[in-house]
């Protein structure tokens, strides 16, 4: 019995080839759909597993592009950071991939999307989120939330059991007893061996960033302009190379991030679904376009903007994080953030050594740094006389605090 079509979010890994040979056993066709958002991985080899395990169609799509310059570079124009630590590196590319599978499911007339997230993380709530949020009446197969799957895979050894009797290939997933989740922007490893938060995390978990005793001794310097938030050139101070291609500049920070080993990050967060789980992450050319650009706003950017903007980042990382980017919400905060960085353009040095990515020198046609105004020796158009005034109008409430506190005092000193 044909229960209808469903599009699968397939990486190749054990957990989605499972699931595929699974959905066609319960009666659906299954049109099989990998994303492209630069994980290292061979497509043609995922391709041709999915068609052997059973798939109808496979479809490999390069969301790369896209992916940058309408999911990575808006979420870093905001500086949206979640819990002031993690970079969104697995959070930013949950809404292109599913907007992509909504595009294929109607393109196909399938009924039913399906992806392989567990019911403890994330995942499954930005993934279905976003189906929902773009195409209401779709209809969403989730296996591990599904009774008939898990009575038939209580754990890691039914599904390895049930891929050896289907003759699916599982050499992949042998390989780290860990689990990762790679992209453009980031790689991520959690559970297994690291769900112990006091272990600290092995060098040879580390696979974006080069090993420690790698890293350069002498300090690069690039220079990353911005345009209205976005960088738009990176150039290289030491070997002049440029690049000004949106992908190329950013596939450029991870290059030279990866080999001063900057964007490590270990720490444990809180899930949207209450639960707390440890990460270790590694982020080189966001980490590095993170720093410059807040740099940036330093020089550039008015003070009680910024006091409304960071308050403002908060909200967007916590949005990005529960899945909520097709959400009205997040459409007007990123409205705001847009007016924000209108005049946020200008060219960042940063420093690259050892693990840190420091800026060192920045200018800007918008700069609001006078330097007249700041220097000791100039009076530069302000009288510093009149700080005197400013601050005996500020001290007017402490003084009211302090003589209050004064005549609480007095009054218990004398009831006593």
């Amino acid at each position: 019995m044909n229960k209808g079509k469903v599009v699968l979010a397939y990486s190749g890994g054990l957990d989605t080839s499972v699931i595929l040979k699974w959905l066609i056993e319960e009666g659906y066709e299954v049109v099989a759909y990998i994303a492209d958002v630069g994980q290292e991985e061979d497509f043609e080899a995922a391709r041709e597993k999915a068609l052997k395990v059973g798939a109808v169609k496979v479809y490999v799509e390069d969301l790369k592009e896209e992916f940058v310059t309408d999911y990575i570079f808006p979420a870093f124009k905001s500086q949206a950071v979640y819990e002031g630590r993690y970079l969104l590196g697995t959070s930013v590319a949950r809404p292109i991939i599913a907007k992509r599978q909504i595009e294929i499911a109607e393109k196909e007339g399938a009924q039913f999307v399906s992806h392989g997230a567990t019911g403890k993380g994330n995942d499954q709530v930005r993934f279905e989120l976003s189906y929902y949020a773009l195409k209401p009446d779709i209809k969403v197969l989730a296996p591990w939330k599904m009774e008939e799957f898990l009575t038939r895979f209580e754990g890691r050894s039914d599904m390895l059991n049930y891929a050896d009797q289907h003759g699916i290939p599982v050499t992949a997933t042998r390989k780290k007893p860990y689990s990762e989740d790679d992209n453009l922007l980031h790689i991520s490893h959690e559970a297994g061996i690291l769900e112990d938060p006091n272990a600290p995390c092995a060098e040879d978990v580390y696979s974006r960033t080069s090993t420690i005793t790698d890293w350069p001794d002498e300090p690069e310097t690039i220079a990353l302009t911005f345009d209205n938030g976005i960088p738009i050139k990176v150039k290289n101070l030491s070997n002049k190379t440029t690049k000004t291609n949106a992908l190329e500049l950013f596939e450029y920070l991870n290059e030279i991030g990866t080999k001063h080993g900057i964007g490590r990050l270990d720490m444990v967060e809180n899930r949207f679904v209450g639960i707390k789980s440890r990460g270790v992450y590694e982020t080189p050319g966001g980490a590095i376009l993170h720093n410059a650009h807040r740099d940036l706003e330093g020089l550039t950017m008015d003070r009680e903007v910024m006091k409304l903007r960071d308050t403002m980042s908060l909200k967007v990382a916590e949005l990005i994080y529960n899945g909520f980017w097709f959400s009205p919400e997040f459409e007007l905060l990123m409205t705001f953030m847009d007016k924000a960085q209108e005049n946020i353009s200008g060219t960042v040095q940063v420093q690259l050594f050892k693990g840190c990515a420091y800026p060192i020198a920045r200018t800007s046609p918008n700069a609001l740094y006078d330097p007249l105004q700041s220097s000791m020796d100039e009076e530069g158009g302000y009288d510093q006389k009149d700080a005197e005034g400013f601050i005996k109008i500020n001290a007017v409430r402490l003084k009211n605090n302090t003589n209050l506190r004064g005549l609480e005092a007095a009054k218990k000193s004398k009831a006593a």
